[in-house]
């Protein structure tokens, strides 16, 4: 299953019908208990349950046997989540060196929906039912939480800003859960414009024979993948080489871009398939479709480059 997705808003919505989550800096995850097991889902559908086995005590005693939650995992540092240092843990796939990251850089799984509990699906209860339906079964544990809801949106909006979280999510208390769909019932308002996009090509850092110092960035469209310009700022470190590893194999001799890519863009540039999903932040598109003054975020192996079509 895929999750819901909440669509892009403007204005927080106002009301008793609405309840307000803080917008978390995570990994969106579908944890399924059925059996003893747990197996935790990206958003893309794939397991990615040895990246996090401090989770597994969500298939523990004392906790319901057959559920399926819906949340966001999170790597808190200094009580607010960081993103480069989830990038330390969702590209690990190696259970030994997941334990070994586990116990020095912990996750956290932030719960917001329960869509099965009890082998009964829940899907189609309005959202409010669904959550008290969460908070009954009492989650709270060193690795887990179901962060509070809020009434007043606005004043959420200006506490997660002053505490420099990303954002407020508001969603309709009657709404159903709708797999794999954007929903106007859900509205996600961050404080930061950050996108997914695809990579399309890299270019060389210079004075470097290696390592990449910026990659050439799309979003997909029915045309194809639409130019959005080049992100050098942000890609250092260990990110240089994830993404190097990430595209050492997907080497192609023409652009992918629908678009005609400017010269200055294209010179040296080395083409890669269309297959790779990053993170940018941004102060928007300008008037020409391209983003202005991006920068590099992370890697998502999570998502798909159809999840960089859709975002609202």
């Amino acid at each position: 299953m895929r999750p819901m997705l909440a669509s892009a808003g403007t204005v927080i919505p106002a009301g008793p019908e609405w309840a307000h989550e803080i917008k978390w800096d995570g990994m969106r995850v579908l944890a399924d208990v059925a059996g003893g097991r747990l197996r935790l889902s990206s958003r893309n559908e794939n397991d990615v349950s040895s990246s996090f086995p401090e989770l597994s005590t969500l298939a523990g005693p004392g906790l319901p046997d057959d559920m399926l939650l819906d949340g966001e995992v999170v790597a808190l540092e200094a009580g607010v989540p960081s993103f480069a240092v989830l990038a330390e843990r969702m590209h690990v796939s190696n259970a030994t060196r997941a334990g070994r990251l586990a116990a020095c850089l912990p996750v956290t799984f932030m719960v917001f929906d329960l869509l099965r509990l009890g082998g009964v699906d829940l899907t189609g209860n309005p959202l409010a039912a669904r959550r008290a339906a969460l908070e009954d079964i009492s989650l709270a544990g060193p690795n887990v939480q179901v962060p509070p809801t809020y009434e007043d949106g606005a004043a959420l909006q200006a506490a997660t800003l002053e505490q420099g979280l990303e954002g407020v999510v508001s969603k309709r208390l009657s709404s159903r859960y709708r797999p794999g769909r954007r929903s106007p019932d859900w509205l996600k308002l961050p404080h930061r414009a950050s996108r997914s996009v695809v990579i399309g090509g890299w270019r060389l850092e210079t004075g470097s024979d290696h390592r990449p110092g910026a990659v050439l960035v799309g979003r997909p469209t029915p045309d194809g993948l639409a130019y959005l310009g080049r992100v050098g700022s942000g890609l250092a470190g260990q990110e240089q080489q994830r993404v190097l590893s990430a595209l050492e194999d997907l080497g192609v001799d023409t652009s992918p871009f629908a678009d005609e890519v400017p010269k200055l863009d294209a010179q040296g540039t080395r083409w890669v398939r269309a297959e790779v999903v990053v993170d940018v932040q941004s102060l928007g598109l300008s008037a020409q479709g391209r983003l202005r003054q991006p920068a590099y975020r992370g890697l998502r192996p999570d998502l798909s480059p159809d999840d960089a079509r859709d975002q609202g």
